[in-house]
């Protein structure tokens, strides 16, 4: 099986679901010569490993029932909610994360969308970024018009944030207050104005393998250029609170099957993976990524900066940005 995969991708021919599904259900060596097939596939971007970090600027309070979310008015978690940020808070958190070693940074707004208020507010603080700093500014805004997918753009975005978070079939057990084709229209909506679009889903929320691989083949057609892979972090007081956690093994043949699918996208290891990878963190990048999220996510914190680049170093990798 591994051998006509190889074949295919020494061909430059796409693997298919069937392909997909099988190497999923791979054990034991069988897991590293697949993580070795992805390592190769992946060295073809390069040696440089891209550094996003992120900053709640707006937290809590989203009427959305997505049931893995700490931030949802549905759910009964521990997050204290607070406004957007100001801009000054915004850009300190900009330079921080600069100074760590990120090299992209991504504001992220909770709620279905951002009002105007909040949207003009958004705009100064990503023309003082750019001005200020070398990052690239990315936005998680939640559903997005074209005018205002426009106006991000105009404003030195180059970047949109939005993940499907699962396949369209098991969505309906993830969310019921928005819908799958609206979260592919907004995606749609940024590649039109000229945005690029960073775009994946979070693992271990019950879903099958069929669904991850479906969740894959999407962002294929799609045709996204970032692919972050969350893995869920049960918090206490949502409806997920008692899933059990996957393995690190699963995590990582679901990372290298991505790799696999989209040998050309930047594929980022985000949430999750402290508590679900453990001491496995690093084979994340030996099995396909080519991206990690820096510093703390959301509502649950990440580790320092600087371990992460450490642990890039000591691979022999690159720490920096990727364009692709």
């Amino acid at each position: 099986m591994l051998q006509n995969i190889r074949s295919k991708i020494k061909n430059c021919d796409p693997i298919n679901s069937s392909d997909a599904i099988e190497l999923m259900s791979y054990n034991g060596h069988e897991c590293l010569e697949l993580f070795a097939l992805a390592s190769s596939v992946r060295s073809k971007l390069g040696d440089r490993i891209d550094l996003c970090s992120i900053v709640n600027a707006k937290c809590g309070l989203c009427p959305e029932d997505c049931k893995f979310c700490a931030q949802s008015v549905h759910n009964d978690s521990s997050v204290t909610p607070h406004p957007l940020m100001d801009e000054e808070e915004i850009m300190n958190m900009a330079l921080m994360m600069q100074e760590e070693g990120a090299t992209r940074f991504c504001i992220v707004m909770s709620g279905k969308k951002v009002d105007n208020e909040d949207f003009g507010s958004i705009l100064y603080s990503i023309r003082r970024i750019k001005k200020e700093t070398s990052l690239s500014v990315c936005v998680s805004p939640g559903m997005l018009t074209k005018e205002n997918a426009f106006l991000l753009k105009k404003a030195g975005v180059t970047r949109i944030h939005h993940n499907l978070e699962t396949s369209e079939g098991f969505f309906k057990n993830v969310c019921s207050t928005h819908s799958y084709e609206e979260k592919k229209k907004t995606i749609q909506v940024a590649r039109s104005v000229g945005l690029e679009v960073c775009c994946g889903g979070i693992i271990g929320m019950g879903e099958s393998v069929h669904d991850r691989i479906e969740l894959a083949f999407t962002l294929r057609e799609l045709d996204v250029d970032a692919v972050p892979i969350n893995i869920l972090n049960p918090i206490k007081g949502t409806p997920f609170e008692d899933l059990v956690p996957i393995s690190p093994m699963d995590a990582l043949k679901t990372i290298a099957v991505f790799r696999l699918i989209l040998p050309e996208k930047n594929i980022r290891v985000a949430g999750g993976r402290e508590k679900n990878l453990r001491d496995l963190q690093c084979l994340s990048l030996l099995a396909g990524a080519n991206g990690l999220l820096l510093g703390n996510y959301l509502t649950t914190p990440g580790r320092l900066p600087r371990e992460d680049i450490q642990m890039i170093k000591d691979l022999g990798l690159v720490p920096g940005g990727v364009h692709v």
